[in-house]
């Protein structure tokens, strides 16, 4: 699929789509609470249904209505077929950890385009609590489950966040306390603290140490509870962006007490002279003259496509720095935005953890997503503001947000669909 975007008068009010993030960690908690749980308001995507999917091959059951997913925990049994995640990094990661405490043995198999993500060390810290788990020459992952009995595990806080919420979805299960070390300083700490919160409505306590670099969790259990997903402040972060350059756009479905590193988009627009207005539960962006940002990316990687678009449209020379992680997501982002931006006529310099752009008027291009969604509507953004834009591999945003085209059209975007 493809996507033209055309030079566009932005207007209207629309409400963030419920968060991956949460939806994702409310699955998985719910699979391992003894009776019926409800999400309520979960995001539907190509992530989420990867994750139904294998819980549903573990003999989880989940009854999929629009607005409420009701999720039956009745016990973990031993999967007859491969745990197939698909281009799900999150559902390939926990699911590692959630088989070790299934009896007999799982085999994860994901897309390729999770070859080149890393794993390895999240498998190191379960073989340290004593779990049997190793990766096949073919990147499938083997896991033998069954009773576990906890102790200490050490990794790096620096690689992914993923690592530490997966482990601390299976802690309270273990017959000793659990504790984790993490041997650096940890980096996208919300995505953390967003799983201990899960975890908390769902009956389960983590004590957390100041410096965020242990985690120490008693033997529990998982009660299960009414669970309702926020709106995500990531995919919001584009339709913002989309008010600030092309005219005016009101974000309904957002919490402002919010733990979601990407919150942060609103300081971001701030600080570039975008108008931003605030309230309850709606943030809106329009129109404004944009100025060059410094700002430093690492608890918020996700905000990188959306903010260095922004800094192509603003006058001056940006710096965002702490984007290296950002390297090991559905593409290699910085790289990618520096392509796609040069094609625009934009001046890019790339680093390894820093992309220096200096904003100036884009002209339209084809751009090569690479498959990322974030990177489709990063670009889609710019496309708004010139004369025209094609995005190849449109239909990859359906991996977060399946509506993003259409919600696109509905706020007055000139958006052209054209299947391969």
């Amino acid at each position: 699929m493809r996507a033209s975007i055309y030079k566009s008068e932005l207007e209207g009010r629309v409400p963030a789509p419920s968060s991956k993030s949460y939806t994702l960690r409310g699955l998985i908690c719910a699979a391992l609470a003894k009776g019926e749980s409800q999400i309520v308001q979960p995001l539907g995507s190509d992530d989420t249904a990867a994750a139904i999917d294998v819980l549903g091959k573990v003999g989880v059951s989940v009854l999929e209505d629009k607005n409420c997913w009701r999720v039956k925990g009745e016990g973990l049994r031993e999967p007859t077929e491969d745990l197939f995640c698909n281009e799900s990094a999150v559902t390939l990661r926990f699911m590692t950890a959630i088989s070790a405490l299934i009896p007999g043995q799982c085999r994860l198999t994901s897309a390729s385009s999770l070859s080149g993500r890393p794993i390895q060390p999240m498998i190191e810290a379960m073989n340290q609590l004593g779990i049997d788990c190793h990766q096949d020459e073919d990147k499938s992952i083997l896991v033998k489950g069954g009773k576990l009995r906890g102790g200490v595990t050490e990794l790096a806080g620096n690689i992914s966040s993923q690592f530490v919420s997966a482990l601390l979805l299976i802690s309270p299960l273990t017959d000793e306390e659990t504790r984790i070390r993490l041997t650096t300083a940890l980096e996208s700490q919300p995505y953390v603290m967003m799983t201990i919160e899960c975890l908390e409505q769902f009956g389960i306590r983590v004590e957390v140490s100041s410096d965020f670099r242990e985690y120490t969790t008693a033997k529990q259990s998982y009660r299960p509870t009414v669970y309702g997903v926020e709106g995500d402040w990531s995919s919001a972060s584009y339709l913002l962006a989309l008010g600030a350059l092309s005219g005016r756009v009101e974000v309904e479905n957002l919490n402002q007490a919010s733990l979601q590193g990407d919150k942060a988009i609103v300081e971001f627009l701030r600080k570039m002279g975008a108008s931003i207005t605030v309230s309850e539960n709606t943030v809106s962006a329009k129109r404004s003259k944009l100025e060059a940002i410094k700002a430093d990316l690492t608890e918020c990687t996700d905000l990188l496509p959306t903010v260095a678009v922004l800094a192509a449209a603003a006058e001056g020379t940006s710096e965002l720095r702490g984007i290296e992680r950002a390297r090991l997501k559905e593409s290699d982002r910085p790289s990618a935005l520096s392509e796609g931006l040069q094609k625009m006529g934009i001046k890019v310099t790339e680093e390894k953890n820093r992309l220096t752009i200096t904003g100036s008027p884009a002209r339209g291009a084809l751009i090569d997503t690479r498959g990322d969604h974030r990177i489709a509507m990063a670009f889609s953004l710019l496309g708004s503001v010139v004369s025209d834009t094609v995005i190849d591999h449109a239909e990859c945003v359906s991996k977060t947000y399946p509506e993003y085209w259409e919600t696109l059209k509905s706020l007055g975007g000139e958006v052209k669909i054209d299947e391969e």
